[in-house]
């Protein structure tokens, strides 16, 4: 907290500072129980009337009481320092849009309108990487007739907690009524700890491809897969996929998929009969993936990760893999 030369708290921010990072501590309710005080750090996303809204980098937004601060602070836009390969936000979300394209798109200035029949909000979601080229609701009101006229759900997919996320864009679009439905997290690694993890003989036993055949596409989560689902999975600038073999001839014991894109491997559809869990076979497919990434000249790796899937985050921390940031769809109402 920012302490004056007397001492004391002093509030360090005013509302010239929207759009900043800031730390600000507030004064709870004199009658709750718990702590006199609540910290919170965030882009500060507006200061109207009185009341300021935070934006974490959860993407959670804070409305604070102006009259309940008693200290405030800018601090530093550059993100902490992570684990794992330095990248911008910029580059990662151009690098994750590459690996999953849409089978249609339409620019709208600096965003990206995306769809591919519903398959996924990842491709039926605008990527907003830039200005619109016009006032806010209307470039919303562009993007509910785009996907209208495609009989989708219009959403917009952002992203917080690294520098040059949109912490502002998710303070307006909940202001404007849109409502957050799935938060994730990309994570990022170095490559080649990756390719290290499975023994020689058990990668051997990973199949790769550069198809989803029949028998990948029977362990992947998503029932019914169409014609445009295959070229969302097919889509990218080097594509492989890895199948583990199942016993008898049955499904494959565990699949994944793995785009490289120059210095990225990003990793994605890794799944594991639920019967053969935690035997090590999400780590050999991963390795063997690696192997074919390096050979390429990749060195990073990213994925993506839901926020409540403990297992998985688990797992991908064990190799190396830590937060970069959060990305959120908003859904119009």
């Amino acid at each position: 907290m920012e302490i004056s030369a007397t001492g004391r708290l002093a509030v360090r921010i005013t509302a010239a500072d929207v759009g900043k990072r800031v730390s600000v501590r507030c004064l709870n309710d004199p009658a709750a129980p718990g702590e006199k005080f609540t910290d919170t750090v965030g882009v500060l996303a507006s200061w109207d009337n009185g009341v300021l809204l935070i934006t974490r980098k959860s993407g959670e937004t804070v409305r604070i009481a102006e009259s309940s601060l008693v200290a405030g602070k800018l601090v530093p836009a550059a993100p902490a320092r992570r684990r794992g390969p330095s990248a911008s936000y910029q580059e990662l979300a151009q690098v994750a849009t590459r690996a999953w394209r849409p089978v249609e798109s339409e620019r709208l200035g600096g965003w990206e309108l995306r769809a591919a029949s519903g398959f996924t909000r990842r491709a039926n979601s605008v990527l907003p990487l830039g200005d619109p080229g016009m006032p806010l609701p209307d470039a919303l009101d562009v993007v509910r007739r785009w996907y209208g006229d495609r009989g989708l759900p219009a959403y917009v997919q952002t992203a917080t907690g690294a520098e040059g996320t949109q912490e502002l864009l998710c303070a307006e679009l909940e202001r404007l009524g849109w409502v957050r439905e799935v938060t994730a997290e990309l994570w990022v690694g170095a490559l080649a700890p990756v390719a290290d993890l499975g023994e020689p003989a058990e990668v051997s036993g990973v199949v790769p491809a550069r198809e989803a055949d029949e028998a990948w596409l029977a362990r992947y989560q998503r029932k019914g897969v169409s014609e445009v689902a295959l070229k969302v999975l097919g889509s990218g600038p080097s594509v492989w996929f890895a199948t583990v073999p199942g016993a008898g001839g049955g499904a494959p014991a565990a699949i994944g998929r793995c785009v490289v894109d120059g210095r990225w491997a990003g990793f994605a559809a890794v799944e594991v009969d639920p019967a053969l869990r935690r035997q090590g076979l999400a780590t050999r497919v991963m390795a063997a993936l690696a192997r074919r990434a390096l050979d390429e000249g990749a060195s990073a790796a990213w994925l993506q990760v839901e926020a409540e899937n403990a297992g998985a985050r688990e797992m991908y921390a064990g190799m190396g893999f830590g937060a970069h940031h959060a990305y959120h769809h908003y859904r119009s109402v």
